[in-house]
């Protein structure tokens, strides 16, 4: 197991290095520029012309050098220095300072999305395997392909516009910390963390149910029919852990999804979280903020995938790594 960690390790290194290679050039192709952005909002904030030295302002920010040099000295800040610089729209907070006090709220965010989506998809694909062809396995169904079709900031939308028009009422918008009111910080969460979960369950159980239906169908699943067993004890004991093995494949691939969604939906219910940090740095091509913002998502996608592949030994003790 240690020798198999190390390899893995090892492995995510050029990984991390392309993604931020690839992320750190093709931010750069987006049009317009950091001196674009602030030209245009000192414009609109002064309500007149603005004269911008702009070799000045580029050899100030470092963009007058080759985007190859440009990154040579990103990436070496990071492995040597231990930090991601500041960003280019200024301010007195390091870019990790910033990423720092935004990163729980996200990390929240995805937790609660997550367990909502296992809470719905793993019992409603077991039960819609286990009760194949019956009314509860057809309304399972039919609500994954409402859920599969339906995007998840459409459904934001319907939540926030047509409950203020019909019972003047709408979600919380305003960020509450948990430490200052843990109640109040949940109920802010809760709506955003339900339309992420849900859009989430709806392939994870169809997934969840089709695993089950193969597993049910082996030889050894018969014969456990056939010694008696109830079936709790058969599909609970024999059946789940067995199924399980590419749900939780799937659950480390969604992570990616959850963290795309994340993005749309802190914009949308006013979150300030790594998404709206994300999105206001596109904004103003704040290139370093952008790149350090997919460095952490890229770490944490291939972290998790790592730990999902640890978990297959317990699923199944077949399974060995040398």
């Amino acid at each position: 197991m240690t020798a198999y960690l190390l390899r893995r390790v090892l492995l995510l290194v050029p990984t991390v290095f392309l993604v931020t290679v690839l992320v750190f050039l093709l931010v750069r192709f987006i049009p317009g520029d950091v001196i674009d952005m602030m030209a245009e909002r000192a414009m609109r904030t002064g309500g007149g012309s603005f004269l911008v030295d702009r070799e000045a302002l580029e050899k100030a920010l470092g963009l007058d050098k080759p985007v190859h040099e440009q990154y040579a000295v990103w990436i070496g800040n990071i492995i040597f220095k231990g930090t991601f610089g500041k960003p280019l729209t200024g301010g007195s907070y390091l870019i990790e300072e910033r990423i720092a006090r935004r990163l729980p709220i996200t990390a929240e965010l995805g937790i609660l999305a997550l367990l909502i989506q296992l809470a719905i998809a793993l019992p409603v694909g077991v039960y819609s395997a286990v009760r194949q062809d019956t009314g509860g396995d057809y309304a399972a169904r039919t609500a994954a392909v409402i859920g599969l079709a339906a995007p998840n900031f459409w459904l934001a939308m319907l939540i926030i516009i047509f409950p203020s028009i019909w019972f003047r009422w709408q979600p919380p918008i305003e960020h509450v910390s948990f430490g200052a009111d843990p109640l109040g910080n949940l109920y802010f969460f809760l709506f955003p963390s339900l339309i992420l979960g849900t859009a989430g369950s709806a392939g994870l159980m169809r997934l969840t149910r089709t695993m089950m239906l193969e597993v049910l169908r082996q030889d050894y699943i018969r014969t456990a029919w056939a010694k008696g067993l109830k079936e709790r004890v058969v599909v609970v004991r024999h059946a789940i852990k067995n199924a399980f093995i590419p749900v939780a494949t799937s659950i480390g691939m969604d992570l990616p999804r959850l963290v795309g969604g994340a993005v749309i939906i802190e914009n949308v219910f006013n979150i300030p979280g790594l998404g709206r940090l994300a999105i206001d740095a596109l904004q103003l091509r704040d290139y370093p903020t952008v790149s350090a913002l997919n460095l952490v998502a890229a770490l944490t996608i291939t972290g998790v995938n790592l730990m999902v592949d640890l978990v297959y030994p317990y699923l199944d003790p077949r399974i060995r790594y040398r």
